[in-house]
C-alpha cells in the first residue's frame, strides 16, 4: 500500500495494529466505497486488521458491501457470526448518510429500506445494532465538522406494535423499518402507509433460510412484488442466509423474475417464460474454522445401561461446559432442554439460577429474554435449547456449541454450531453427543459431509392456492386493477413462476363464490371480476379499455376481514382423550402429534397405553391397550432427517461394505479414524456393522442400489413385522409406508399397523394376512404414485387437519370476523362441516391445495416417484430376508417407543434382548476381536 492511500485512512498509521508500510490490505477498494466518517466509525468499532480475512473485512462483508453500493441484488450466505448482516447495512447506511448529507432538505419523510425477519427476536437485535453505528457516526461528525449528523430513523413494525406508535410512524416515519412478512402484507394494504413503501430501495431479508422453504417465504415473496410493482424504481433486494443450498434456487426465490415474454397471448393456460432478476451470489458458507467432532458416551450402546450412560453424558457435558466461557446446548425437543439443565443442577453443584438457564419457544416472552441478555451479556455458563432461532444474534461470549442427538441436517448442524466463536477469527467448536446408534451413524455421515462442504438442498413450495387467495384479496381491496396484472404480480414471485392459466381459474372460481352452496355454508364471494362492461353493466371504470377483465373486492368488510386475518402460520390446539368404553378423559395430546396416528396406532399418555380409534373436533377416542406403543411421544417434535443426508448415509453403508469385504471390522476402522469421531463412536459404529453382517449378511443392509426388507414373525403378537430400511428420512418414508400400507390392506384385507422412523419403516400385520411386501414394492408404478398416494390419505386426520389450516389461510374459515376470535378447535369444528362439501367440488383450489400440500410438502412425493422410477429401472432392487428376530439396523425400528436416552426412562430391555439374540447366533468371537481391536 503506497504512501498516499495510507494518509487517506482516517486514523494515524501508529494506531493501526499492523505495519501499513509492510501489510497488504485486500479489501481496500471495499474500504474506499465509504464515506470518510462511516470508515472511521467502521475501524473504530471492527477496526482489527485480521489475516485471515486480508484486512479489515470479513469474507461476506468484503463479497456483499460493493455489491449493495452498486444497487446489484446480492444473496449472501454464510455462517452465523460472520457478519453478514452488517454487511448488508452498511452500504444502505453508507448511501442514507452520504444523501442526507448532499441534499439540502435531507431525507424524505418515508421508508428507504425494509429489514424483514422471520422472527421479532432477530428485528430486536438488529434495532439495537443500528443504534450503534448511527450514534457512533454522528459523534464522529459532530466531532470532526463541529455540525450535527441530520437524523437517520429507524424503528421497528409487528404485530405487538400499539396504535400510538403505528400513528407516529406516519408522522415521522423510519427511514429503516424493521418489520415480519405478516406485517409487511398489512402495511401494503394500509391506506395510508403503503404510500410511505413507494420509496423504497432497499430490501433486506434476513434468515431466508428458514423462510424460503414455507409459506411464510411464499408469502413474503408476493408481497415483495406488490411492493416492487407500487415503485418507479427498482429495488435492491438482500437476503442474508445461513449455510444452504441450492444457492442459485433461494437466490432467484429472493429476486423474482422479470417481466414474462409474451410474444403471443399464452395458449392451453401455459405460463409466459420469464427470466430471474440479475442477482450476485455472495457463498462464504465456509468462511470460518470449523472445529466439530462426534462424541459417544461408551462405544457399547446396547450392553452399557442406560444409568451409566447418563452419568458418562452428564459428566462429558460437565466436563465441556466448565472448559469453557459460554456454552449453548441444543436438544432436539422442549422436554429435552428443560431435563438437560435439571439434570446438570441435580448432579453437579456448579450449576443454579445465576449461571444456567433454558430457551425454548414454550417459555413466556419475560423468561426467554431475560435469558437472551443473560447470555449475550455472558453472564451464564451453560444454556439448553431447541431451537437455535429464537435465540436471535449476537452472543459474543458463547465459545461452545453441544447438540445433544442428531440435529437431522448438515444445515441444521452448521446453523447451530455456527452460534459458537461469534467474533471475527474465532474458531467455531462444536461437539455432537449421540446417544443412540441409529443417531450415531447419522451423526458421523453428518459430520463428514459437513467437513467435505456438502448442504442439504431446501425444498420451496410451488402454486400455494391458499397464499394466492391472500394477495389476490389484498389486490383487490387496495385497487381494482386488471387481471392480468394481478397474474403478472404473482408470475414474478418465485414460487408462482409455473402457475398456470387453469390454476388461477380454479382460484377465482373459489374467491367468487361460483360454486352453488357456497353461500349456504357461510362462505361468501370475496372479489367480483368483470370486462369492464360499457355503463349500463354491472361494473365500469373509464380508465380502463372496454373488455379489459378487472377484479375488485366484494364486501364492506373486506379490508377489515384481510387486515385480521392474514398470514400463514397456522394456530392449533390440545385435543382432549377420552376411552371410548367408559367417555373417561385420560389427558390432552397435542394437534401435531395426531398427523402421525393412524387408526389402530398404539401410544403412551400419562404412562398408559393407548390404541387411537378416531378423532371427533377437538376429541379423539382411544381404547386402553397392553400392546407395544408404535408412535413415540416426541415424534411430532423432532426435525426430520433431511432426504439428501439420508441417500448420504446409504452411499456410506455401501461403502463401508466394501471397506469391510476388504479387511473386516479392522478396516473399518481404520476408514472411520478418517471421520471427525472420538474412539468410542469409531468402535460403536465398526461393532454395528459387524454384528448387522455376521447375523444376516450384506444383503440386509440398504444401499443407493439396494432396498433392504426384513421379515420377521412374532409369535408372542401375532404378527409378521416388515422392517423396510429405506433411510431417506421421516418425510419419504411417511408417504412410502402409506403408500405401501394402501396397497398391503387393499390385498390382505387386514388392518396394517405402521411406525415410521428416519432411517425406515414397520408395516404390521396378524400373521394369518401374509402379503409379499417386497413383491408389491417391485410392482410399484412412477406414474400412479401420486394418484394412489392421495387416495391413501383420503379420508384420514391428516386430511382433515390440513384442509383446516388450508381453509382458514385460503379465508375460507375466518379466524377473526365482528370482534370474535375462532379458536383452532373450532376451526377444526366448521372445516369438519366444510370438508364433504368441499370434497365434491370440482376442482376446487383449497381442497387441491391441501392435497397439494400433504403430497409435496409433507410427504416428498416427488422423490418417491423418482425412486419408484428406479425400482421400475431396475436401478434399485427389493431384497427380502426372512428371520426370527431383527437385525441391529432394525432394532431401533423395533422399538420406536423409546427415544433418546436423555428423555427415555430405560426401556432398554427389548434391545437387549434382541441384541442377545444376535449375539447367540454369530457367537461372542466379534465381541473378543472388537474389545481387542485397535
Amino acid at each position: 500500500m503506497d504512501g498516499t492511500a495510507r494518509r487517506e485512512l482516517p486514523i494515524a498509521d501508529d494506531a493501526l495494529p499492523f505495519d501499513p508500510d509492510t501489510t497488504a490490505i485486500e479489501d481496500r477498494e471495499v474500504f474506499d466505497l465509504l464515506e470518510p466518517a462511516v470508515q472511521e466509525w467502521w475501524l473504530e468499532e471492527f477496526g482489527e486488521f485480521v489475516p485471515e480475512n486480508g484486512g479489515f473485512f470479513t469474507p461476506p462483508q468484503r463479497g456483499a458491501i460493493p455489491n449493495v453500493h452498486e444497487g446489484t441484488n446480492t444473496l449472501i450466505c454464510a455462517p452465523t457470526g460472520s457478519g453478514k448482516t452488517m454487511s448488508s447495512f452498511l452500504s444502505i447506511l453508507n448511501s442514507l448518510y452520504k444523501r442526507d448529507r448532499e441534499t439540502a432538505d435531507g431525507l424524505e419523510n418515508s421508508v428507504y429500506c425494509l429489514y424483514v425477519s422471520p422472527l421479532k427476536s432477530l428485528a430486536n437485535d438488529i434495532h439495537r445494532n443500528l443504534e450503534v453505528p448511527l450514534d457512533g457516526i454522528e459523534s464522529i461528525v459532530a466531532d470532526r465538522d463541529g455540525e450535527s449528523m441530520g437524523e437517520i430513523r429507524h424503528a421497528i413494525r409487528h404485530g405487538d406494535t400499539d396504535s400510538a406508535e403505528r400513528q407516529r410512524m406516519l408522522e415521522e416515519t423510519p427511514h429503516i423499518l424493521n418489520t415480519t412478512p405478516e406485517t409487511l402484507a398489512i402495511l401494503l394494504n394500509s391506506p395510508k402507509f403503503r404510500e410511505k413503501l413507494r420509496t423504497v430501495e432497499y430490501v433486506i431479508v434476513d434468515e431466508i433460510h428458514s423462510l424460503a422453504a414455507g409459506k411464510r417465504g411464499t408469502h413474503l415473496s408476493v408481497s415483495l412484488e406488490r411492493l416492487a410493482a407500487m415503485t418507479d424504481h427498482e429495488l435492491t433486494r438482500i437476503g442474508c442466509s445461513a449455510t444452504i443450498e441450492p444457492l442459485s434456487d433461494v437466490a432467484e426465490f429472493l429476486v423474482g423474475r422479470e417481466e414474462p415474454h409474451v410474444p403471443d397471448a399464452p395458449q392451453g393456460g401455459e405460463v409466459p417464460d420469464s427470466d430471474p432478476r440479475n442477482y450476485e451470489l455472495v457463498d462464504a458458507r465456509f468462511a470460518r474454522e470449523f472445529d466439530i467432532e462426534l462424541e459417544c458416551p461408551t462405544d457399547d450402546l446396547i450392553n452399557t445401561s442406560c444409568e451409566v450412560v447418563q452419568e458418562r453424558f452428564y459428566r462429558m457435558l460437565h466436563e465441556h461446559v466448565q472448559e469453557h466461557t459460554n456454552t449453548l446446548v441444543f436438544t432436539n425437543t422442549r422436554s429435552g432442554a428443560e431435563r438437560v439443565l435439571h439434570n446438570l443442577r441435580e448432579t453437579f453443584d456448579a450449576y443454579d439460577e445465576t449461571n444456567s438457564g433454558c430457551h425454548h419457544g414454550s417459555l413466556s416472552k419475560d423468561v426467554r429474554q431475560d435469558i437472551e441478555g443473560r447470555l449475550k451479556s455472558g453472564e451464564l455458563d451453560v444454556v439448553t435449547s431447541s431451537t437455535s432461532l429464537e435465540l436471535g444474534i449476537d452472543m459474543p461470549h458463547v465459545d461452545l456449541v453441544v447438540q445433544v442427538g442428531s440435529p437431522k441436517s448438515v444445515a441444521s448442524l452448521l446453523q447451530r454450531v455456527g452460534r459458537a466463536g461469534h467474533r471475527v477469527g474465532q474458531t467455531v467448536t462444536g461437539r455432537v453427543i449421540a446417544l443412540d446408534r441409529d443417531e450415531l451413524l447419522e451423526c458421523a455421515v453428518m459430520l463428514k459431509k459437513a467437513e467435505e462442504g456438502f448442504v442439504d438442498s431446501v425444498s420451496i413450495p410451488e402454486n400455494a392456492q391458499d397464499v394466492a387467495a391472500q394477495h389476490v384479496y389484498g389486490m383487490a381491496i387496495a385497487e381494482i386493477r386488471p387481471e392480468a396484472e394481478i397474474t403478472e404480480i404473482l408470475r414474478r414471485a418465485y414460487p408462482y413462476r409455473n402457475y398456470s392459466d387453469a390454476e388461477f381459474e380454479s382460484l377465482m372460481r373459489y374467491l367468487t363464490a361460483e360454486y352453488a352452496g357456497m353461500e349456504d355454508r357461510n362462505v361468501y364471494a370475496k372479489v367480483w371480476r368483470d370486462e369492464n362492461d360499457p355503463p349500463d353493466g354491472e361494473h365500469h371504470y373509464e380508465e380502463f379499455p372496454v373488455g379489459t377483465p378487472l377484479i375488485g373486492k366484494r364486501g364492506r368488510l373486506a379490508r377489515v376481514i384481510y387486515m385480521t386475518n392474514i398470514g400463514t402460520i397456522p394456530d392449533s390446539f390440545t385435543c382432549d382423550v377420552f376411552t371410548r368404553a367408559g367417555d373417561e378423559w385420560v389427558g390432552q395430546l397435542d394437534e401435531n402429534y395426531l398427523d402421525t396416528l393412524e387408526k389402530g396406532d398404539v401410544f403412551v399418555l400419562g404412562g398408559d397405553h393407548f390404541e387411537f380409534s378416531y378423532r371427533r373436533g377437538s376429541k379423539v377416542y382411544v381404547d386402553r391397550t397392553s400392546a407395544r406403543p408404535t408412535v413415540p411421544s416426541w415424534y411430532s417434535e423432532r426435525l426430520p432427517l433431511s432426504y439428501d443426508l439420508g441417500c448420504e448415509i446409504l452411499a456410506f453403508q455401501a461403502e463401508l461394505l466394501a471397506h469391510y469385504e476388504e479387511g473386516g471390522p479392522p478396516r473399518v476402522r481404520a476408514w472411520l479414524r478418517e471421520f471427525p469421531l472420538d474412539d468410542d463412536s469409531v468402535r460403536a459404529v465398526a461393532r454395528l456393522f459387524d454384528h448387522q453382517l455376521r447375523y444376516a449378511g450384506a444383503d440386509t443392509v440398504s444401499t443407493p442400489d439396494r432396498l433392504a426388507v426384513e421379515v420377521e414373525r412374532d409369535r408372542e403378537e401375532y404378527e409378521r413385522h416388515y422392517y423396510v430400511h429405506s433411510n431417506y428420512g421421516r418425510r419419504f418414508n411417511d408417504g412410502f409406508s402409506r403408500l405401501l400400507a394402501y396397497h398391503c390392506a387393499q390385498e390382505a384385507t387386514a388392518n396394517v399397523r405402521v411406525a415410521v422412523a428416519d432411517n425406515g419403516f414397520v408395516l404390521s400385520m396378524p400373521l394369518n394376512r401374509k402379503v409379499d411386501v417386497a413383491g408389491i414394492i417391485d410392482d410399484l408404478e412412477s406414474d400412479r404414485v401420486r394418484e394412489n398416494l392421495r387416495a391413501a390419505i383420503d379420508g384420514t386426520d391428516l386430511l382433515q387437519r390440513y384442509f383446516r389450516i388450508n381453509a382458514t389461510r385460503a379465508l375460507m374459515i375466518l379466524k377473526r370476523y365482528k370482534g370474535y376470535e375462532k379458536s383452532a378447535s373450532e376451526q377444526q369444528v366448521s372445516s369438519e362441516m366444510l370438508l364433504g362439501f368441499a370434497a365434491d367440488l370440482e376442482e376446487f383450489a383449497v381442497i387441491e391445495e391441501t392435497y397439494r400440500e400433504i403430497l409435496e410438502d409433507k410427504l416428498n412425493v416427488a422423490e418417491l416417484e423418482a425412486f419408484v422410477a428406479e425400482l421400475e429401472a431396475g436401478d434399485i432392487t427389493v431384497e427380502r430376508t426372512l428371520l426370527d428376530s431383527p437385525t441391529p439396523r432394525a432394532f431401533g425400528l423395533a422399538t420406536l417407543s423409546a427415544s433418546d436416552v436423555v428423555l427415555a426412562d430405560d426401556e432398554s430391555a427389548a434391545l437387549q434382548a434382541f441384541h442377545e439374540h444376535v449375539i447367540d447366533e454369530i457367537g461372542d468371537e466379534s465381541l473378543r476381536e472388537l474389545s481387542s481391536g485397535s
